[in-house]
């Protein structure tokens, strides 16, 4: 189905597998694909199936991907009418949605405004907290120093989770146990949050120790918005997520629809427009949920909410970017099934997680019913050492959680990745280990089942 409106043609701002994922979005809707690339990256995938391509730097990100004069420049050059920045990069980057604009080229997400707003996670639990948005107890602004951080703490008990108020990632945050702890766990933080982003910035909540990680994902036109469901992604190691899944199966169709309800909330306090995810942890000793932060962009797990509802979310983040306004209602979402999937990372969890870039030996994808696979992966592929790790998402659909845990383990067991180290290994045991078999996930179980492993093998 060939789009109507003004954007004819769309410069992709990323790589890997989004970059994929946006070409074939544009070829479906009849619209041409230009892949921005590195010098690493010329030889991709997405640069092979994009209509056309253009190098904008060298292979670090900071000459390339990173750079807004040069994106800006090669979709000017180009004739793109707007800008997909997928995610990570420049996709939550304020200053380069404004630079779009500026030079009339349409960025394919929210406003600068509401970026810049949200992006900032301080004033992201000030504008929940006006919305009727629960919040974890904890500052209310950015905490300067060290006297005004123990008062803080003291008032919402340890411990504490010490937060970069300009980040993401878990770069920049810190549990804190106890008083003793505190003043060089906020120095740690502080500093590592300077030079991840720039800004030290801080703040400080209540730590909740048995929770879920859940997230709504949401769309809105600006003026209108809905849900589509929430996704489970308490399975993490070191704050980073390695599986997700759609539904939640543990919390109850009351708080799922409070939950949602908050997310769409929020989305019309700020006038959202676009593809977005309001994320939340669900602390499961007192059954509530608390607003944490709002990524204003595609996420990598949204294959899992296109799974459950049919629903292509990269083919409506272009329609609604083109002046179409939001053609979904709330009555017309429904999920059907359940949907996980396992984040695959060039990383060798024997060796500390350490990076494994190199050219790939052998390849081959997993397929059979209910088999989806994201990849920018093939056979001669060279992974290069300069950007993040994540090479491939395996998705797998059930009727219900036990089948789509039965479809993912022998789709990870058809997968073949050689000549380099991945994790495909440690998603099997986690997705066959007793509690997530039971559905007895927090964010802390991948830590307590590789402890066990460790223990184990001494």
């Amino acid at each position: 189905m060939t789009v109507a409106g003004k954007i004819k043609k769309i410069l992709i701002a990323n790589r890997g597998e989004i970059a994929l994922r946006i070409v074939r979005a544009c070829r479906e809707l009849g619209i041409a694909s230009v892949v921005a690339h590195s010098e690493a990256d010329t030889n991709s995938l997405p640069v092979k199936h994009a209509d056309s391509a253009v190098c904008v730097g060298g292979s670090p990100a900071g000459a390339s991907y990173l750079s807004k004069e040069r994106m800006i420049g090669a979709a000017v050059a180009f004739g793109a009418d707007a800008i997909h920045p997928g995610y990570g990069f420049l996709a939550e980057n304020a200053a380069f949605a404004e630079l779009c604009q500026q030079q009339d080229v349409i960025f394919i997400g929210p406003s600068a405004e509401v970026i810049r707003a949200m992006g900032d996670k301080i004033e992201a639990r000030k504008i929940a907290a006006a919305a009727g948005v629960p919040i974890i107890p904890g500052s209310g602004g950015a905490v300067a120093d060290a006297s005004i951080a123990r008062e803080i703490a003291e008032e919402v008990g340890y411990p504490i989770l010490v937060k970069a108020a300009a980040g993401g990632g878990g770069r920049g945050m810190r549990v804190i146990e106890t008083r003793a702890e505190l003043d060089r766990g906020l120095n740690e933080a502080m500093g590592e949050a300077q030079t991840a982003f720039g800004d030290a910035s801080i703040y400080i909540e209540k730590y909740l120790t048995d929770i879920r990680h859940l997230e709504v994902q949401v769309l809105g036109d600006g003026e209108r918005a809905i849900h589509l469901g929430e996704r489970d992604c308490s399975s993490q190691r070191r704050n980073q997520k390695l599986i997700e899944e759609a539904p939640c199966r543990s919390i109850s169709e009351k708080t799922r629809s409070a939950l949602c309800a908050a997310a769409v909330d929020l989305c019309h306090r700020v006038g959202y427009q676009s593809a977005g995810t309001v994320e939340f942890v669900y602390d499961n000793k007192e059954r509530k949920f608390y607003f944490i932060e709002m990524n204003t962009r595609i996420q990598v797990e949204h294959p899992v909410t296109e799974m459950v509802t049919g629903i292509d979310l990269v083919k409506e983040q272009i329609r609604i970017a083109n002046g179409e306004g939001l053609r979904l209602r709330q009555e017309d979402i429904r999920t059907v099934g359940h949907a996980i999937e396992c984040r695959i990372n060039a990383e060798d969890p024997a060796r500390n997680f350490m990076p494994s870039p190199g050219q790939v030996s052998e390849y081959l994808s997993p397929g059979g019913p209910g088999i989806r696979i994201d990849s920018h992966l093939e056979r001669g592929y060279v992974i290069p050492p300069f950007y993040d790790s994540l090479v491939a998402k395996v998705i797998a659909w059930g009727s219900d959680r036990t089948e789509a845990v039965d479809r993912m383990l022998r789709g990870l067991g058809e997968m073949r990745v050689e000549g380099i180290a991945t994790t495909i290994s440690l998603q099997r045991r986690i997705l066959d280990s007793a509690p997530f078999r039971a559905g007895n996930v927090n964010t802390r179980l991948v830590g307590e089942l590789m402890s066990q492993t460790a223990a184990a093998a001494e």
